[in-house]
């Protein structure tokens, strides 16, 4: 089988549910963005905005609305330093797709400079909330984007001490 430094970031990379309180670096922040912004998108179009959140009570603000989808009192996010939240126009038939990229591509980057990451699920129901959509605006971004997912982003407090097998059927080769 081949082997290279970007198929072993591919099998080497997990979700990291413990992070440290120390914040990361812009320069650390800033490659990962940039990754996701390399993801292909249907017909290169390029149409998902990504929203990284370093402060902190609008982080907690966002945790705590998150939770309360979930039905949990945990933190969702794993008081991780950084949160990056990707977002698509819905009237886009590839918006799921596309913004699913930008997501895996920046999972790889962190892990590829030494950042933990974590895919955390219901941005879709978050910015349902009138309140949330509000921030979409003061964000600036564009009526009409739907929440794909987000990143809970720092460093590691801990790593998973196992690794799963991959199924042995995860894969056919039909010729």
């Amino acid at each position: 089988m081949i082997d290279n430094e970007i198929l072993k970031a591919i099998r080497d990379r997990r979700s990291i549910r413990r992070f440290k309180p120390d914040q990361i670096t812009d320069e650390e922040l800033q490659t990962v963005l940039e990754a996701g912004t390399w993801a292909p998108t249907g017909m290169g179009t390029q149409t998902p905005f990504i929203i990284a959140i370093q402060d902190v009570a609008l982080r907690q603000h966002l945790e705590a609305i998150n939770a309360e989808i979930m039905g949990v009192t945990s933190n969702p996010y794993y008081d991780a330093p950084t949160m990056v939240l990707v977002f698509a126009p819905q009237n886009n038939y590839n918006h799921e797709r596309d913004g699913s990229l930008v997501l895996g591509n920046m999972m790889l980057a962190a892990h590829s400079i030494g950042l933990a990451s974590c895919w955390i699920n219901r941005v879709d129901k978050m910015f349902e909330r009138d309140d949330c959509r509000q921030l979409l605006k003061e964000w600036g971004l564009p009526d009409g984007l739907v929440g794909i997912g987000s990143l809970a982003l720092g460093y590691a407090s801990s790593h998973p001490k196992t690794i799963k097998p991959r199924k042995p059927d995860y894969y056919r080769v039909i010729k």
